[in-house]
């Protein structure tokens, strides 16, 4: 099918729910994807941080087409091998006890609510429910992940939402202690993705830690976009000096099936018994499959590269001196561009795709979120379109 053919497709029979860009893709190599006319685009978006091998990566597409034809579903109501050895090295890699295995972020979140509320009930019962997240953050779509997102334009249409939330300042210590005894836990994003690629104060997430270690709330830590390499270590917690009590992950995890989950803390491995918490396809052998070649790739070698890439772009984009650019900021290859007073980031994210690089948009700027495996050639031409375009 044509660019045009898929386009009027799409139109004319799937939900309008998506701001898309005037692209069709129809495969990729590397870093770089091609549309069904052949036309090439270097991608800084990797799927909104999924595609963390990129595309073509011959492994991935070789355990994926082997355990396919071995068994492609069972349910977790049997055993399966690749979940348990993706769950050992998980756990071995974090210092975590134990894993939960869904499809996608938001549910992986929703888990980590069920997990934090459980928790206080069954030592405190009733009373104790309240969840503390920060202002600019995004947790999620489902109706209970969206009250826990702190940004109120996403507080509408679907009414009623699930209670017991409350917001807090990012870096504002005082806001958490003055939070209520009705807390059982803080939930935050160590980088706040969807709120423009913003970095936690190291030394604020320590205290929250400390904080919450003291109060016996849990501390949630949601790495849906920050998890799996890509800000240079396996999870973004380990670069703050923390174990969280629950960190949630997906988007990377299996490389571009759609696999999540939920790590758990030796505390709080048995909160969650039978009959309390399942999902169908979670720990899908296929998805787990994949998730095993991606542990395989992001070696430690391999994460000290994707901060070096990530120093690397972040220098030749303010290298760039570009009007309608600011500063940088963000972790490995997770970037964020201030995009200054009188430019507009929907209109420059489609002046370059039009020429040939995929961006996104994130709060009040741009985000680059490229695969890992990204090589030096393909971030010089994309920071070449930039410049064509831009300057």
């Amino acid at each position: 099918m044509t660019s045009a053919e898929i386009k009027a497709l799409t139109g004319q029979y799937i939900m309008n729910t998506y701001g898309r860009f005037p692209v069709a893709v129809d495969h990729g190599q590397g870093a770089t994807l091609y549309d069904p006319e052949g036309n090439a685009y270097i991608d800084f978006t990797s799927g909104i941080g999924v595609c963390d091998l990129g595309y073509g990566y011959q492994p991935w597409a070789d355990a994926i087409a082997a355990q396919a034809k071995k068994l492609g579903h069972v349910s977790n109501l049997f055993y399966t091998e690749p979940a348990a050895r993706l769950a050992e090295i998980l756990c071995k890699r974090t210092g975590e006890s134990c894993v939960f295995f869904a499809n996608g972020g938001g549910e992986a979140n929703e888990g980590m609510i069920k997990l934090a509320r459980k928790y206080s009930f069954d030592k405190y019962g009733k009373g104790r429910s309240a969840i503390v997240t920060l202002n600019n953050s995004f947790h999620g779509r489902t109706i209970t992940t969206l009250m826990a997102t702190g940004q109120e334009v996403f507080h509408n249409y679907f009414f009623p939402f699930t209670e017991g939330f409350r917001y807090a300042d990012a870096n504002d210590l005082s806001a958490l202690e003055a939070a209520g005894d009705d807390v059982c836990a803080v939930m935050m994003e160590l980088v706040q993705g969807e709120g423009g690629v913003l970095p936690l104060d190291k030394a604020y997430v320590q205290a929250v830690a400390k904080l919450c270690e003291e109060r016996d709330w849990l501390l949630l830590v949601d790495e849906v976009q920050t998890g799996v390499g890509r800000t240079g270590s396996l999870f973004a917690f380990q670069q703050y000096g923390i174990l969280p009590d629950v960190a949630s992950f997906a988007k990377g995890i299996a490389g571009g099936l759609p696999m999540s989950g939920i790590l758990a803390s030796a505390k709080c491995r048995d909160v969650l018994g039978p009959g309390t918490h399942a999902t169908t396809f979670g720990a899908n052998p296929v998805c787990a499959a994949a998730g095993l070649v991606v542990q395989e790739t992001l070696t430690g070698e391999f994460l000290a590269e994707v901060q070096a890439k990530g120093a690397y772009l972040r220098q030749g984009i303010e290298a760039l001196d570009l009007p309608c650019f600011g500063k940088t900021r963000g972790m490995g290859l997770m970037i964020g561009i201030e995009v200054k007073e009188g430019f507009h980031k929907g209109e420059i994210a489609n002046k370059l795709i039009e020429n040939g690089l995929l961006v996104l948009t994130a709060g009040p700027g741009m985000r680059l979120l490229p695969p890992l495996v990204i090589t030096k050639e393909e971030m010089d031409a994309g920071l070449d379109i930039m410049k064509k375009v831009l300057a």
